[in-house]
């Protein structure tokens, strides 16, 4: 639907703006007058049209990172409530987040509580999220939760972006080689091996395979491109499912080289959000709930709700960890001293600043070790070229 801006004065004749989602500006004027609003201005902020919104404005990682950073930072100012949320509705760039906040200041201004009217939203603002903040409005310490909240989010987007980064560049590299391979085959590799398809010599395996492979894909690209979308569905389709997403998901933690870094990246995930909710005020047990669904990874997930059952029964929080071979067993027994020692919150802080540092170092490494990797590849796309096409029109030269 269309989004309206507006401006009209409230019952206490204050002037205020936000955001309306709404068919029309008849129905948004309806909508302030319910309220008790006097309109002054309803202005057309977005057309609405299906899917134009949610596709151009996206509320991504970034986006809630600047948001929770501002709000910490405007509530220990000890600005009120209300006035925080209108000038972040203001200060907020991406449309569809402006609307949002928009849209809980309202509600608060109605009665919900913050936290309330962020669980509304569960698209953009996460139930981890949401019981950070709900904690810090029950223990009165909202202002020190947002501001920690906002320092975790961060290095959480940080540590993310530094391994979509590293990732850029070889993605890039083997998605052009393979669309250079593809030129090559349909348009390079026929011209070539048409003179000796015409000599009538008998020719090599390499030669033979490359021919019919450059046959198929000059002939039948259109089935080539109908297996191909087949296969993305399929693979969608079967991922999408518990049993195939459980499946996708211990294949990556097995994969030769990038399976150490995906057990890390899940093992600093899960001890930040259980950190940064103990911190908050959270129990142990609804912080490993929260951090079942923040993980990201079915085979952790189940190891969390595991571990759940053990510390409602009255057991360790580590029993469950101690007989994993996806934990470190340095993991297991730091949490059974926090235990112990009643240091929850400092164990696992210290647990994530050192394998955020593995993360950090491992990425390095893979950069380091992704160049030779291409180099590698690319000399044996060349050397399958020269053997299968070079070589025998050399012989076929040669021969007269």
């Amino acid at each position: 639907m269309p989004i309206f801006k507006y401006k009209a004065f409230d019952r206490e004749k204050k002037l205020q703006e936000g955001l309306v989602e709404a068919a029309n500006k008849e129905y948004v004027g309806e909508i302030l007058k319910e309220k008790g609003f006097s309109v002054v201005a309803i202005s057309l902020v977005s057309g609405g049209k299906k899917g134009g919104l949610s596709f151009l404005n996206r509320v991504g990682a970034k986006d809630i990172v600047v948001f929770s950073r501002q709000f910490s930072v405007l509530i220990s100012a000890n600005v009120a409530m209300m006035q925080v949320l209108k000038i972040l509705v203001d200060q907020t760039n991406n449309l569809t987040l402006k609307m949002i906040v928009s849209e809980v200041a309202d509600e608060v201004d109605a009665g919900s509580t913050l936290s309330e009217a962020l669980n509304k939203r569960p698209k953009v603002f996460s139930n981890f999220y949401v019981s950070v903040v709900k904690s810090g409005e029950i223990s009165g310490k909202l202002d020190e939760v947002l501001n920690y909240l906002a320092d975790e989010t961060e290095k959480d987007y940080d540590m993310m972006s530094k391994i979509r980064g590293a990732m850029i560049y070889p993605a890039f590299v083997l998605c052009s080689l393979g669309v250079v391979g593809v030129v090559m085959m349909v348009f390079v590799v026929p011209k070539l091996t048409a003179i000796l398809t015409e000599s009538g010599a008998e020719l090599p395996l390499t030669t033979r395979i490359l021919i019919g492979t450059s046959s198929f894909m000059s002939n039948y690209w259109w089935l080539l491109l109908i297996i191909i979308a087949a296969l993305a569905f399929a693979f969608r389709f079967y991922v999408s499912k518990p049993n195939g997403r459980r499946q996708l998901d211990y294949l990556k933690l097995k994969l030769p080289i990038f399976g150490h870094l995906f057990q890390l990246i899940y093992l600093v995930r899960f001890t930040r959000s259980m950190n940064t909710l103990i911190v908050g005020g959270v129990t142990i047990a609804n912080s490993l709930k929260v951090a079942a669904e923040v993980v990201g990874n079915k085979i952790y997930q189940e190891l969390i709700e595991e571990t759940i059952k053990e510390v409602e029964d009255g057991n360790s929080i580590s029993s469950v960890f101690q007989n994993s071979k996806t934990i470190p067993k340095m993991v297991s027994q730091m949490l059974s001293i926090g235990e112990k020692t009643g240091k929850m919150d400092v164990i696992l802080e210290r647990i994530t600043n050192f394998y955020g540092r593995e993360v950090s170092n491992m990425v390095a490494n893979l950069m380091t070790l992704m160049e030779p990797i291409i180099m590698v590849i690319m000399g044996v796309a060349v050397g399958i070229m020269v053997a299968a096409v070079i070589l025998p029109m050399y012989n076929l030269a040669s021969s007269f």
